[in-house]
Order: structure tokens, then C-alpha cells, then sequence
């Protein structure tokens, strides 16, 4: 599936590869002590299939992908370690082959090959398990997620670095002091300037988002930042952010941007994001609510 907006000389592709179900309150749930995680494993409550969701951004200097979505590997026995209590009782996954971003790249007329850069949000395998389809591209994580997600502690906390690709070595980025509206820090990826690197913790340590440009208007690709565009106005932090107070500030800050500027708001499973993208419909500043 491919959706496609036009952003001055930017045109913008959605791909979703496959669909996952969580914890009901895990998208829902505030994550303001540290037992958020274990309550998510004890809930009953199933979110409906959500988008897995991929970006393709056609930039004049090269091509631009945002998260590799995840891998129809998932199907496999043992791709998921049984003895983490996560993948056993809290996370259901569907991957077609042909639903992976390397193929959905190919039907939209280009290779994986020709992608300049990955930018990953953070390394959780539904937005990293796509990575074996770029092994030209220039991979680019921040520093912090990476330290986060690698090794033994790494595996413990969720990730699975064991899949990542032996030629895996991405290019790492610190927090800047360039600081972008309410951001206090970004790192440009282009030199054009026009599109941006926010650091957005929270959900991960690392987490980044990417903002792109169009005049005054900002399409930002949120990653977990939030699950839905309704709970990030509304302040709510997800059910298993390990750092419930900087999600709090991550989602501020995005709630100022919203605010100050045009912004279309396009976290990675919310299900209106697509229909936001093809629209250009911005969010709305009077809906923003103060945390619960």
C-alpha cells in the first residue's frame, strides 16, 4: 500500500508493512511508574490490527526512508525469544513476504538500492525488522538508542539485535544545541536544511522523529512518540515508556509545535495516519489537552 503526498519538490509514500495488535493499555495507559510494564503483560484487553507503518520520502537529494517496518519473518518459530514475556503475551504480528518494505519500495518504481537514507526512529523489531533490504543505504540511529538496544541487555529489554544484519553499522548521532521551534535540540539530514532530526524521548531513550519542511507547514514522522494523533494531543504516555517523564516532555514539545505551526502529525500506528498524509490535514491546536 502506497499513499502520496506532495510537499513543494518532496513527494511523501506511506507503506505499511503487515499489521500488529498490543495491549489495550499499553496504547492507552499512562506509564507513570515503573510497574506499567507488568501491568501490560497482566491485561486481557487487545487493540484492534494496527498499521505498521513505513515512510518513502522522494527529497531532490536522494531518496529518504523513516523506519524499515517489520519482516514476514515474525511467522517463524523462534524469531521471537519464547522466554520473554513480551513477545509470549503481549504483541500478535501479520507479515505478508510481500508486504515488506523492500518489495513495496520495488512496485513504486525504485530499489531499496537506490535509498540514500534510513533514519530509525528507535530499534523495536516493527520498526526496525525491514533493515536487511538496505544494506547500500547510509543507516542513521541516535547514539543513545543504539547503546540502548544492543547485547544481552538489549535482548532483555525487548529489542532484537541478534537479527539485526551482520553488516549493520550505522551512523550514530548525538543531541545537538540547534535547536528547531520547541525543540531544543535537531541534527539536519539534508543540506538543504529542510529536513530535521528531533529528539523525541520517551517511549526509548534515543527516540528520534524526523521533520520535514514545506513552508511553514511541518509533516512530522513520529515513530512511538504516541499511537495516535488524539493521544498526543491529549498528553497521554504509553503504557510501557521506561521514561514516563521525558515522554511528558517529548509530548510538549510536539503539542507546541502543533500549536505554533501547520503541523500533519504521522505516528507509525495510528490508523488515520495515512488519510492525515493524503489530506495534508494538520492537527488541530484546540484539542490539545493537559495530561490526565
Amino acid at each position: 500500500m502506497s499513499s502520496i503526498s506532495a510537499a513543494g519538490d518532496i513527494r511523501i509514500h506511506a507503506l505499511q508493512t503487515g499489521t500488529v495488535a498490543i495491549k489495550e493499555l499499553q496504547r492507552n495507559g499512562r506509564g507513570r511508574d515503573k510497574s506499567s510494564l507488568l501491568r501490560v503483560l497482566a491485561a486481557r484487553r487487545w487493540t484492534e490490527p494496527l498499521p505498521i507503518l513505513a515512510w518513502l520520502i522522494e527529497h531532490p537529494e536522494g531518496l529518504i526512508v523513516v523506519d524499515t517496518g517489520e519482516t514476514s519473518r515474525v511467522s517463524e518459530p523462534g524469531y521471537f525469544p519464547r522466554w520473554h514475556p513480551y513477545y509470549r503475551v503481549a504483541v500478535r504480528e501479520w507479515v505478508k513476504p510481500e508486504e515488506e518494505i523492500g518489495p513495496q519500495i520495488r512496485r513504486i518504481g525504485f530499489s531499496p538500492d537506490d535509498v540514500r537514507w534510513v533514519v530509525l526512529t528507535h530499534f523495536h523489531t516493527d520498526h526496525a525488522g525491514g533493515l536487511t533490504h538496505f544494506p547500500n543505504s547510509e543507516i542513521v540511529s541516535s547514539r543513545a538508542d543504539f547503546e540502548f538496544s544492543r547485547g544481552v541487555l538489549g535482548r532483555a529489554r525487548g529489542f532484537l539485535p541478534q537479527h539485526w544484519p551482520q553488516w549493520f553499522s550505522p551512523t550514530l548521532i548525538d543531541p545537538s544545541r540547534r535547536p528547531f521551534g520547541p525543540f531544543p535540540a535537531s541534527t539536519a539530514l539534508t543540506a538543504a536544511g529542510d529536513v530535521h532530526l528531533l529528539p523525541t524521548p520517551g517511549h526509548t531513550p534515543g527516540h528520534l522523529s524526523v521533520a520535514v519542511e514545506d513552508g511553514d507547514a511541518v509533516f512530522l514522522f513520529a515513530g512511538d512518540v504516541s499511537y495516535t494523533e488524539q493521544l498526543m494531543l491529549q498528553g497521554v504516555v504509553d503504557g510501557v515508556a521506561p521514561d514516563p517523564a521525558a515522554a511528558r516532555a517529548t509530548l510538549g514539545r510536539v503539542q507546541q509545535l502543533v500549536t505554533n505551526r501547520p503541523t500533519v502529525y504521522l505516528p507509525t500506528h495510528d490508523p488515520a495516519s495515512v488519510a492525515r498524509l493524503t489530506q495534508r490535514q494538520v492537527a488541530s491546536p484546540s484539542s490539545v489537552q493537559e495530561p490526565a
